[in-house]
Parts: C-alpha cells; structure tokens; sequence
C-alpha cells in the first residue's frame, strides 16, 4: 500500500514521469477519494430527507423550520469549505482525508439517537444540522488534492470525475433513505415510529446506515492514499489568491452553477412536498442527474472550452427557470419536473465547466486554492437557496418569487462569462488571469 511507499517526488507535467509513476498513483488516489467524498455529501445532505419525515412521526415544526433543517449543515459546511481548502497545503491531502471522513461518524450516530424521540429540542436538531456541515467542507479540501495529483490536460475530466461521482453522494441519500426507513433490518438500534396512517417507519436507519461505510473508508483512506510533497503550502501563500480578480469573477460563475445544483438538491423534496406531495417519490431524481452531469461538463470543457459551454449553461437555466415559473403557476407537474430537471442537469454540467476553467486561467499552485475558495462560497447555496424557497413558500404558497432572484444572477453570470472568458480579446489580455 501507498502507506509504505511514500511518494518523494511528483512531477504530473512530465510524460515520461506521468506515464511510468504518476498515472497509476493518481488513479488510485481519485477512486478512493471520490467514494470518500461521497460520503461527505451523503452526511452533509442527511437533512433533506430526514427533515421531510419528522412533523409524521410526531414533531411539530413550522415549514419555516423544517427547510431551516435543511439550510443550516449548507451554512456550516460552506463556513467550513474555507479553513478545509487550506488543510491539504498544511496537513497533506492523504492525512486530511482520514480525519475529514472519520469525523462524519459523530453527526450520524447523533442523528439516529435524536430522531426517536420526538421530545427532541430543536436546538438540539439544529445542533446536529450543524454537524452534518462537517460533510460540507470536504468538497474544497478533496478538490484541491485532486488538482496536484493530474496534468493539466487532464484536470477537467479529473476534476469532474471526482466531483461529479462524489455529489452523487446527494442522490444517494435521497434515494436510499426511504428504502432504507421502511425496513427494520436496523431494528435492534431504535424501535419504529408509527404514522398516521398506522404505517411504521424506522427513521434512525437513515443515519446509522451509514456509520460502518466511514469506518470502513476511513481504514481505506488511511492505507491507500498518499500525501503530495509539492502539495506544502503555507497558509500565507495560499492566501495570495485572494488578491487575484479572478478568483472573485470565477467565484460568482461557480456559485451560480454549483450554488444552485446544492442548493436544489438541499430543497427539492421539501419542495415537492409543499408543491406536489403524491410525487415525492422522485426527489432524488435531479440530485442523480446533476452529479452525473458534472463529469459531462468537464470532459465537454477540455474539448470545446470551458467558456463556451458555461455560456450554454446559464442560457440553459435562465430557461429552466422561466419553465419552473410558469408551470408552478399553472400547476403542471410534468413541466414543472421537466423544468426543474433541466435546471439540475444544466447546474451539473456547469459546475464541470467553471472547476475545469480554474486551472487554465491560474499557475499550479495558485489553482488548488481558488478551487478550494470558490467550492466554499458556492456551498453557501445549500444555505441561501432552500431559505429563500422557505421564505417565498411561507409568504405566498410557492417558490417563484425565488426564482426571479435566481435569473438575475444567472443573466449576470452570463455577462460575467462573456466579459471575461469567452469574447475574443488581444492577445495581450489573455494571459490577464495569470497576471491578475
């Protein structure tokens, strides 16, 4: 294992050290991490089936509260995403791995606990909503070590291999847990709760299900991954990118992609509760399309440019917007699933496209943390957007008036992407970014 041979030198943008060494560590590298960090997005995106199910076992919280449930793990795990983004650089990406995943076994267990007694404070729930952010952070350490393992030909699709396969951990939850609730396979750790309808649920299974696969990833991890040498950083170095325009304009461009697919994940089952209860059934379905999406776009963005196909992108989901608009208001849920579907995919594809700009617009040491700062002001999404569909639902009975916020910073997006990225320049702007 990796563990006994620790790696000395790395040097992906030499052919001759990629093809003989570099491939097969790098290889190993992202299919351990991408299950890892699909397990971070599995805690960090818990609360969106669990919350769906509480007020049918006896809680009592308000809609507001529930998409708070929701909201708050976004909140923590965007705040986190900035001290993460730094951990590879301080404590090598092998060592932040294994204590990244290991921690996540504190909120699941909590969770399970806390959710058979419907006694619960709230604050107590929301302490464990904020737990669950834990998951969150990872993202920014995961793709910051990805980009030091891969040549930059190679980022794009690397990058996009590791996000997109690690966000389906979004699916995943919100696919399994309703399979995984109606069974008492994990009976012995909690009895069911009984509903209304004298169904029994057993809502415990939906966090400590997942308690034996940190485990058994953490071991993993501890044994197969490797720390990069040319990955040490300080802190201070890697700060310098804050300087840099172009870690604020491709900020906003992957907060409009990646917000917004986090964030629509995080509130489309509470949506489709609110909106069209007898459909809750596919609240997974968008969460799965856009993560698959992501590999898409960066493979779609190493051939055709990232900046042609983030264009088509937002283009994609102002329409997706103006789709979900209308059909919310005439309440045609095929148009409305068709619509919200074409903003997951759209989203998906996008956030493959903007992580596969990064390191074509920065030097090698400068891309891992603006990776690391965008993927945390972009996680903020998970927060702001399911509290703004809790807002416009509360006050007028649908997300619309949401959605008008939302095609204001796509059409800005839009413009930004032309501006800086995609209109023909001199050639003396074009290394702008570098210089920047």
């Amino acid at each position: 294992m990796s563990k006994n041979k620790r790696i000395t030198q790395w040097n992906p943008e030499d052919d001759k050290f990629w093809q003989q060494e570099g491939k097969k560590h790098a290889t190993r590298n992202l299919w351990i991490s991408v299950p890892t960090l699909m397990m971070a997005f599995i805690v960090w995106q818990i609360w969106s089936v669990v919350a769906v199910r509480l007020n049918d076992i006896g809680f009592n919280f308000t809609a507001e509260q529930l998409f708070t449930l929701a909201a708050v793990p976004g909140l923590v795990g965007a705040t986190l995403r900035f001290f993460y983004t730094f951990a590879v650089g301080t404590f090598g990406g092998r060592n932040w791995t294994v204590f990244s995943t290991a921690i996540l076994a504190i909120p699941a267990i909590g969770i399970g606990f806390a959710v058979q007694n419907p006694e619960t404070p709230y604050s107590v729930m929301l302490l464990l909503a904020a737990l669950c952010g834990l998951g969150g952070g990872n993202f920014s350490s995961s793709s910051a070590n990805m980009s030091f393992f891969f040549p930059k030909k190679e980022k794009g699709t690397a990058l996009g291999i590791n996000g997109g396969l690690g966000n389906m951990g979004v699916s995943v939850v919100q696919f399994v847990t309703p399979l995984i609730i109606a069974t008492g396979s994990l009976a012995f750790l909690g009895k069911g709760q009984q509903l209304t309808n004298g169904e029994v649920i057993w809502l415990h299974n939906a966090a400590f299900i997942w308690v034996v696969p940190i485990v058994i990833l953490t071991i993993v991890a501890y044994f197969g991954m490797d720390n990069i040498p040319t990955a040490k950083q300080s802190v201070s170095d890697q700060f310098v990118v804050l300087k840099r325009k172009h870690t604020w304009v491709m900020t906003v461009l992957y907060v409009a992609t990646f917000g917004s697919f986090i964030g629509y994940a995080a509130a489309f089952p509470l949506l489709l509760k609110a909106q069209f209860p007898e459909y809750l059934s596919v609240a997974f379905l968008g969460a799965f399309l856009a993560a698959a999406a992501r590999p898409v776009g960066g493979w779609m963005s190493d051939k055709f440019g990232g900046a042609i196909v983030t264009a088509w992108v937002f283009i994609s989901m102002i329409s997706g917007s103006l789709g979900v608009i209308y059909f919310t208001n005439m309440e045609v849920f095929s148009g409305f699933l068709a619509s919200f579907l074409l903003l997951f995919i759209a989203s998906g594809i996008g956030s493959g496209s903007t992580f596969q700009m990064i390191p074509g617009i920065f030097p090698v040491k400068e891309a891992a943390p603006v990776l690391g700062i965008t993927a945390a002001f972009a996680a903020y999404g998970s927060f702001f957007i399911p509290k703004l569909f809790g807002w416009s639902v509360e006050s007028t009975g649908t997300p619309v008036n949401a959605f008008y916020i939302f095609i204001g910073l796509y059409v800005v997006s839009l413009v930004l992407n032309w501006y800086y990225y995609q209109r023909k320049v001199h050639s003396k702007d074009k290394e702008v970014a570098k210089a920047s």
